[in-house]
């Protein structure tokens, strides 16, 4: 076998060959005492510090202009303690509006009623006592069962009820916090999927009304997306194929949602929130964005960062 002469190859400069690479782009070193702001400069210009902080950029153009941002999340959410954070943006009028899951409601619930969620499914699975908490589910369905004849959505009547209730941590509540600003938050329950289906107090026909209200709200908050921002945060599911829904039915009645900012923070790629969320609603237009890492860490780290761009 003979070796292929490369003595003809036809080559080229390396300085004048285009580079996606350069010391601009490069990290600037840490210091002790360094200020946040700081920090977030110094960070690469490169693929997800980039995608990072053209979400802080989304954000704040979208509050500078008066377009909404708004924000779905997922139970884990709740779970892995950033409520605090996201109170203090809806406290601050950063979050226009709120969605989020059945479990996301349980949980905010039981933290309020209790101070404490979140069961070990293994364990209690075993026996046949996992979901069966009384009061969860007693609180939740009488509240909805207020909410409805008043004509509230879920989120709306869970909210109402919680910051009326004696709740010994209802000061710390999600929905009785959002309710008390008078920031909308909508709730979007699959029937089945929740442990408060389970229980004798739970009515269909409230959880239906209630939810299906919820998701005709959400779909009048996206309408009004244009120039905002959504941001998906750990819903892999249900959250990804109502936004969908909700941006057809937006631009079925003319509103061309056609520069928006879409977001995904989950610690995965998933496939529902990747085509829902990120690529499918923003081909019209606009820019769809993953951030992937742990919610408790890139949560607070935007949030910290959009603090500095808007102050």
């Amino acid at each position: 076998m003979r070796e292929l002469d490369l003595s003809r190859l036809r080559r080229t400069s390396l300085h004048a060959r285009k580079s996606k690479v350069s010391f601009r782009g490069f990290a600037a070193p840490v210091r002790k005492g360094m200020s946040l702001g700081a920090f977030l400069a110094g960070l690469p210009d490169y693929l997800a510090a980039r995608d990072f902080r053209a979400v802080v950029d989304a954000v704040a153009r979208a509050k500078r202009r008066g377009a909404p941002v708004l924000l779905g999340i997922g139970a884990h959410f709740i779970k892995v303690g950033l409520p605090p954070l996201l109170l203090q943006g809806l406290s601050e009028r950063l979050f226009d509006g709120v969605a989020m899951n059945g479990a996301g409601v349980i949980h905010d619930v039981e933290l309020a009623l209790a101070g404490r969620t979140s069961e070990d499914v293994a364990e209690s699975l075993e026996d046949g006592s996992f979901g069966m908490a009384r009061e969860t589910a007693r609180f939740i369905h009488s509240a909805l069962a207020s909410g409805v004849e008043e004509g509230l959505g879920f989120g709306s009547a869970v909210g109402k009820a919680l910051a009326a209730s004696r709740a010994p941590h209802r000061g710390r509540s999600l929905l009785a916090g959002a309710w008390e600003r008078g920031v909308p938050v909508t709730v979007h329950v699959c029937i089945g999927t929740d442990i408060t289906h389970m229980h004798p107090e739970a009515d269909g026909a409230a959880m239906g009304e209630a939810s299906l209200r919820d998701f005709r709200a959400f779909c009048g908050l996206v309408s009004r997306l244009q120039g905002g921002v959504y941001l998906n945060v750990g819903s892999a599911v249900v959250l990804p194929e109502v936004f969908l829904k909700a941006v057809s039915v937006a631009r079925n009645l003319g509103k061309p949602l056609s520069r928006i900012t879409t977001v995904n923070m989950d610690f995965q790629k998933l496939y529902r929130p990747d085509v829902n969320v990120v690529s499918r609603p923003t081909r019209k237009g606009g820019k769809g964005v993953h951030l992937i890492g742990p919610h408790e860490i890139l949560f607070p780290l935007l949030m910290a960062a959009v603090a500095e761009r808007i102050g």
